[in-house]
Parts: structure tokens; C-alpha cells; sequence
């Protein structure tokens, strides 16, 4: 018979995890912080399927799967392993299965019967045979951030185990198969997707945004790489969103997502393109700038929302109580389902805990008072098994609003049933590069991506 540690090793949770997870840290805003981790964490692991690697849009409402929150999934796993959560064999079993499932995926140009085509995959998946959702676009963003949780994957499992190299070669398969240059519909701009029904997708990636990722893969890839000069074409169309809202002067996009996703895999700090050098900043800075933004619109709060103030905000894309339009506060208000919140940008009122944790690196002495206010104030509703619920809106407090899904809850207001994969994944990364930095120390050894950036034009700090 197993004894208990045995009996965690074989279900791949290390024992120190269960005995003392919260030991880290002294402050409660500090166990707070940890436990947001942890949760958000096992969130990945008790969800996805170990074996696909397929990882959930949402839970708990049944939902297909998505490629990006796989990439997320597989950047969270080496962080639970750090941490003692669960064991090195574990999430490299779960790791090379992953893996496996997106090297071996059917690809082509037809409407069902695949999971991607051309080297990219399709947005969403189907949970139980990994291949196309409905009529889902073969999207350019999200296998973006499915390939830079394979490139994490490939830098951070280093040993000579056996399935620690085919995990690498593995990843070295997926991320050259992509032909990036297929996604190019009106040069020099890649295309936001494509479908086989109708061809691509009429937007390109053209301002600033979480494409810095996307076209920093695109450009280091040694197969089907863009061409010289496409970053210095994009980056010289960034000029239209620098402003000075919110405090310093920085480049705006409204949801914080596209401030956090492309730093969550790439250290930014001290190295620069031509654009930003200009600026005098860095990304990084850049980011930080944009956090602080958010506070200073939620601290001004003329919507009048209820519950917005310096240590209550943050606006991203995230699920929302419904598309309706309501009179409450004075005020006839138009509110929205999932959509991307930012300042002055459909703002309905709705908060997400994601836009303010996925910033924690950028800006922790802010983010963690916020944290902890969300959970003192609005706990007992929004924090859960997972950690923090998606989103929440204190200003809905009628239990008998048309809700598309959530509810009511007395005292706090709206609140969402679901996480979202997407969500808790720069919850995860955020803190721990806040902590650690242990992702962007390892994504600093990936060719592809130093590779990237150096054609991209970027210089110093790190890369020197």
C-alpha cells in the first residue's frame, strides 16, 4: 500500500504543496497574493485535459477549448513545479502529451476535419477531439500565444531526460512549421485570421497592441520568417495612440490585456526598438504607464460607477452581465456581454481582477492595495475555488436584471460563474515574473525569440 507521499507523487502533486502552500510570504496581502497564484494555478491543472493538453475556454459552464489558454496552461505548469504545487515528472507527462497532440494535429486547407492549417491552429477547438469549433477563424494572435508557451515549454524542461528532449524537439517542430508569411493579406501587416468558408479576415494587426508578440515570433522563425523592415512598419503607425491620459505620457490600447501579453513571456525592461527609444522609455515602462492610467481613470469615475476608486479598478477584456441597456444611478446605462473594457471604451461598470494582477510586474505598488481591496470589500462573492471569479460589477445590484449568466449576488452586485483560461493565465505568469521573474529569465535563452528581436530592431539591456 502507498503511503501518502507516494499516493501525492503518483497523482502529481508534491506533498510540501499540500502541507505548507502559503509558507512563502509573511503580510496577508502577501498570502493573498500566493494563494491567487495557487488557485489560479490548479486552475490549468485540474481542467485540462492530461491527455490533449487541451485546456478549457471557461469553467465551470462546459466550453470548447482554447488554443491560448493552452499556452498559458503550459507556461503555468513549470511555475507550479517551482513552487512545490505539483512534480517535475507530472507537467512534463502533461507538457510532452501537449505537445504531442499539436505536432500530430491534422492540418489543411479544409472546413472540418482539422485543428489548423498552414502551421497555425484555429481560435477554439472542439474539448473532445481537438479538432475545429464550428466555423472558428484560424486565428494569428492566439497561436501566437500558444506557440510562446511551447517555446517556454522548449527553454525551461533543459535536462537529459529523454522526454525533456522530445518535449524540445517538439517544440522546434510546431514552432517551424508555421508559415507566417501565408497570414500576410495586405503587406507588410499580418492578418488577424482567416477561414477556409471566406478567406482572411479583414483586419490586420497595424497598431499597437499584444501583437508585439505575434510579430516578434513571426520575424525570428528560421523557416518562414517576415521580412526585414516589417516591425519598423508597424511600430511607425504606433504615433496616433501616444497620449497623455491618465498621467504620463505613454502609447495607449485600452484593455490592460494588450499591455500584458506579449510582456508576460518577453522581459521588455532595457531593451528598446528605434520607436520607443525616441520616447526615452521602454516597453516596460510603457506598460507601467497604462496600469497607472486605469487607476487614474478609475480614481476620476466620471461614469459614476459604483465601487471604481484608487484602489478599485481595472478594465480588460473579460465576460460581462449582458447586452441590455438600464436605467440605474440617474443615468439610462448600456451594458455588455464578453467584450474588451478599457477607459472610455464600453465601459459598463464591469471589473475584472485579471487587468489589475496581470500588471502586478509592472506596477505591484498599486496592484496588490487593489488585490487585497477586491477581496476584503467583495470577497465572500468574487473569490472562489479557482481564486478570482472573471469579472464582476458593483453598480448591477437589481437581482431582477436580464442576465445573460452570472448573478446577482446581495451586497456586492453582479458577479460572474465562470474563470476564463485566458484570464488566469497572466495571473499566474504576472505574479510570478512580479516574484521571480523566472519566465522571462528563461524566455531570455530561446533563440527564436532573442532572434526575433534582434530583427525586430531592438537593442541593449539583456540582448547586449
Amino acid at each position: 500500500m502507498m503511503d501518502r507521499r507516494q499516493f501525492l507523487e503518483t497523482a502529481g502533486i508534491a506533498a510540501a504543496a499540500v502541507a505548507a502552500p502559503l509558507a512563502a510570504h509573511s503580510s496577508a496581502a502577501d498570502r493573498l497574493i500566493d494563494d491567487a497564484q495557487q488557485r489560479s494555478f490548479r486552475f490549468f491543472w485540474e481542467t485540462t485535459n492530461p491527455n490533449t493538453g487541451l485546456a478549457p475556454d471557461r469553467w465551470p459552464t462546459p466550453s470548447f477549448a482554447s488554443i491560448a489558454a493552452v499556452g498559458f496552461a503550459l507556461t503555468a505548469y513549470p511555475i507550479g513545479v517551482e513552487h512545490g504545487w505539483v512534480t517535475r515528472a507530472a507537467a512534463r507527462a502533461r507538457t510532452l502529451a501537449t505537445l504531442r497532440f499539436f505536432a500530430e494535429a491534422p492540418q489543411g486547407p479544409e472546413a472540418s476535419g482539422t485543428s489548423g492549417h498552414k502551421g497555425f491552429f484555429y481560435h477554439f477547438l472542439d474539448a473532445k477531439t481537438g479538432r475545429r469549433f464550428g466555423r472558428t477563424e484560424l486565428s494569428t494572435i492566439d497561436t501566437a500565444l500558444l506557440l510562446a508557451g511551447i517555446l517556454f515549454a522548449q527553454s525551461w524542461y533543459d535536462s537529459d531526460h529523454p522526454h525533456e528532449v522530445a518535449i524540445r524537439a517538439l517544440a522546434e517542430r510546431i514552432y517551424r512549421a508555421v508559415d507566417w508569411t501565408f497570414a500576410v493579406r495586405k503587406a507588410p501587416f499580418l492578418s488577424m485570421g482567416w477561414h477556409p468558408e471566406t478567406g482572411f479576415i479583414r483586419s490586420d494587426w497595424d497598431i499597437y497592441n499584444e501583437g508585439m508578440l505575434l510579430y516578434i515570433l513571426a520575424l525570428g522563425s528560421p523557416t518562414h520568417a517576415l521580412p526585414e523592415g516589417t516591425w519598423q512598419a508597424w511600430s511607425a503607425r504606433f504615433e496616433p495612440s501616444w497620449t497623455t491620459r491618465g498621467g504620463q505620457p505613454h502609447l495607449h490600447f485600452a484593455p490592460l490585456f494588450g499591455h500584458q501579453y506579449s510582456h508576460l513571456w518577453i522581459d521588455f525592461r532595457g531593451i528598446r526598438d528605434s520607436y520607443i527609444a525616441a520616447k526615452q522609455i521602454d516597453y516596460f515602462e510603457n506598460s507601467r504607464r497604462a496600469t497607472y492610467a486605469q487607476r487614474a481613470y478609475a480614481i476620476e469615475n466620471n461614469g459614476g460607477w459604483r465601487g471604481y476608486d484608487a484602489e478599485c479598478w481595472g478594465l480588460t477584456a473579460c465576460d460581462g452581465p449582458g447586452d441590455f441597456t438600464l436605467a440605474t444611478g440617474g443615468r439610462q446605462r448600456e451594458f455588455f456581454s464578453y467584450s474588451a473594457r478599457g477607459p472610455g471604451d464600453r465601459d459598463d461598470g464591469t471589473l475584472a481582477p485579471t487587468a489589475a494582477l496581470g500588471s502586478i510586474a509592472f506596477a505591484p505598488d498599486i496592484v496588490v492595495p487593489t488585490v487585497a481591496a477586491m477581496h476584503r470589500r467583495y470577497g465572500r462573492g468574487i473569490y472562489q475555488k479557482y481564486g478570482f471569479l472573471d469579472s464582476f460589477n458593483p453598480t448591477l445590484t437589481d437581482p431582477a436584471t436580464p442576465l445573460k449568466h452570472g448573478k446577482v449576488v446581495p451586497g456586492i452586485g453582479w458577479v460572474d460563474g465562470d474563470y476564463l483560461g485566458i484570464d488566469q493565465g497572466p495571473i499566474v505568469g504576472g505574479i510570478e515574473n512580479h516574484r521571480s521573474g523566472m519566465i522571462w529569465r528563461t524566455m531570455r535563452r530561446n533563440p527564436h525569440i532573442r532572434r526575433g528581436l534582434q530583427r525586430a530592431g531592438f537593442t541593449g539591456g539583456w540582448l547586449a
